[in-house]
């Protein structure tokens, strides 16, 4: 026996190292094979192939299968302990569901028909195969992008580049042959996946007479991806389906998405994608409610329509199929509830997902407590007076109070100019669905460059604070402005701390908003100062409005984008990422951060006034 022991530990003394080799060198191909596999779908559904080509695909599809088996196939072999370990529940399924694939390649088609004959032709099925394969290639390259992180890789560098992934290859998407009627320039097709990715609504072209179907598709799925955030996406494929990571990225994750804790993690990202499919699910069945049978579409197009309206209202887009945007005259009369469903998915969009978790407890909390009062009849007296976390108070307050003044002051400039002829209202409806759009989702019912240079001003204020940290929106965000606000009270009161709602605001959350707002500044005037000088026919409260817009990702325009050169087109699409990314993340990927020091330096006053 000990002679036995002394041979396996002398077996995976030199044979461990060659089974890692091998199997990193599995872990490659089936990355690569993930990119061909991607690649291919695109080149086969973008462009007219011919029948060659058609069959090279196949042959390229058939080599990702393989290369899939033989990927998962090692890993059992050579390290099941491992990979039961490290597999998840799902993993395993879709394990089984490859080897199904085999079936067909063992047994013959059964000659009689009937069931089995159906299972084995769905199991020799085209888009079975391909279905299978194109998840599990976006698993492993989830998981992939993960793993980074566990290289102690700047996360926010990651994230930063992930985005810049996203656009990069909608590009290529949108210039395919048949994503467009007549073709897209590079730079205009550049400039409609940053806005898209950067959920921004800015576009060079007019979106509904360039993009055919399946450029509406890829424009929807890249608001999605960039709603959601690439880092969030990701995440949750490889944690959910490709079972554990490292602590370290668990971690990172956990800072990403504002998890309270590694227990919560999965749960959090889950709520997060549980959110936006319910909210949107239920926009879109709103939406279409109002809207059917009043646009000359079939069912199927008036469907397609709440989707993409949905979906792009939640993720604060503001994209439209519609010539016009909103402001098409098949929605002008008579769709009052369409404009207040869309401002109300911009408002759940844009106030954050921590804040819509903090909304699930309190609502589990009243139905609990309700629940008991029916089993026992005794109604609990006692109240939980921090159901509202601070984060949640601050964000729906000021929040609230952006959108009264918004709808007052749009309404009072607005209400015999650019509302003139319509009710009562549809002038109030007007009102609220525009101080709804510029935080920040960019839709427009009225030409913004006949609004007033008041209701102007009004949409710069708006557009600059934006919406709320987490969320879809951009802007400085609303618990930054909220901050600085309170950081200014407290220094006219002369008071050292502050505080709200009996709570004290760190340190920290001080500094980061108020850097945020010295950096949004100084970024806006620097983009300013350059398109003022590339773009001297545009006045300057054009250029600022477009820069204002970009950055804090809202998509309103005072029809100056399309008249914007490449050189301008490319510095907007800059502001756009900048914006998306965030301005200190972006920084924190940039700049080597310093340790911090034992030591304190002797303090010293500056004077001020």
């Amino acid at each position: 026996m000990k002679i036995y022991h002394k041979f396996l530990l002398y077996q995976n003394k030199w044979i461990h190292p060659y089974i890692r080799v091998a199997l990193g060198v599995m872990t490659t191909l089936t990355y690569l094979a993930s990119i061909l596999l991607i690649v291919g779908l695109v080149y086969e559904h973008g462009f007219t192939i011919s029948v060659a080509e058609a069959h090279q695909l196949q042959r390229l599809y058939h080599g990702v299968w393989i290369v899939f088996l033989s990927d998962i196939s090692l890993r059992i072999a050579l390290e099941y302990k491992d990979t039961r370990q490290t597999f998840s529940k799902l993993t395993w399924i879709l394990t089984f569901l490859l080897y199904l694939t085999l079936v067909p390649v063992v047994f013959h088609r059964p000659e009689v028909e009937g069931a089995i004959q159906a299972v084995w032709d769905f199991l020799n099925g085209r888009i079975y195969h391909l279905a299978l394969l194109l998840m599990l290639s976006f698993l492993n390259l989830s998981y992939g992008l993960v793993r980074l992180l566990g290289r102690r890789t700047n996360p926010s560098l990651i994230l930063a580049v992930s985005f810049l992934i996203i656009i990069l290859i909608g590009t290529g998407l949108l210039m395919l042959p048949r994503s467009t009627v007549a073709g897209i320039s590079w730079v205009d097709s550049l400039f409609i996946s940053t806005s898209a990715v950067c959920v921004t609504g800015l576009t060079s072209v007019d979106v509904a007479s360039t993009f055919t179907t399946t450029g509406f598709v890829i424009i929807i799925l890249l608001i999605q991806i960039g709603g959601l955030g690439v880092m969030t996406l990701t995440s949750f494929f490889a944690m959910f389906f490709m079972g554990n990571t490292s602590l370290y990225n668990q971690l990172v994750v956990r800072d990403m998405v504002s998890s309270n804790s590694l227990n919560s993690l999965l749960s959090t990202l889950v709520y997060i994608l549980g959110f936006t499919l319910a909210i949107e699910g239920a926009g879109m069945l709103a939406i279409w409610s109002d809207i059917h049978g009043t646009m000359g579409m079939d069912i199927h197009e008036e469907l397609a329509f709440s989707a993409f309206h949905s979906i792009s209202a939640f993720c604060n887009a503001g994209f439209s199929t519609l010539p016009g945007n909103l402001g098409n005259p098949l929605l002008m009369s008579g769709h009052n509830p369409f404009y207040i469903y869309i401002s109300l998915l911009i408002i759940l969009g844009g106030i954050g997902f921590p804040i819509l978790v903090n909304f699930k407890d309190i609502i589990l909390y009243h139905i609990r407590r309700f629940w008991r009062f029916l089993r026992t009849w005794e109604w609990d007296g006692r109240r939980f007076y921090h159901l509202y976390n601070l984060n949640t108070r601050i964000v729906l307050i000021v929040t609230f109070l952006l959108l009264v003044v918004g709808t007052a002051g749009i309404a009072l400039f607005e209400w015999n100019a650019s509302f003139a002829g319509m009710s009562v209202a549809d002038k109030w409806t007007q009102a609220f669905f525009n101080a709804s759009c510029p935080r920040t989702a960019g839709f427009s019912s009225v030409d913004l460059a006949g609004l007033s240079v008041q209701t102007l001003l009004i949409y710069l204020i708006l557009m600059w604070i934006g919406g709320g940290s987490q969320s879809t929106a951009g802007g400085i965000k609303v618990n930054a402005f909220a901050v600085v606000v309170l950081n200014l009270v407290a220094v006219l009161r002369g008071t050292e701390r502050v505080e709200v709602f009996g709570r004290e605001l760190s340190y920290d959350s001080i500094r980061r908003s108020n850097a945020t707002v010295v950096m949004s500044f100084g970024v806006l005037f620097v983009f300013i100062f350059i398109i003022s000088i590339l773009e001297p026919k545009l006045s300057l409260l054009t250029v600022t409005f477009e820069c204002v817009s970009a950055i804090s990702t809202v998509g309103s325009s005072l029809n100056a984008t399309p008249l914007l050169g490449s050189d301008s087109k490319l510095l907007v699409a800059l502001l756009m990422f900048v914006g998306r990314v965030g301005l200190i993340t972006l920084m924190l990927g940039i700049i080597k951060q310093k340790k911090n020091t034992k030591y304190q330096y002797p303090s010293g006053q500056i004077i001020i006034n």
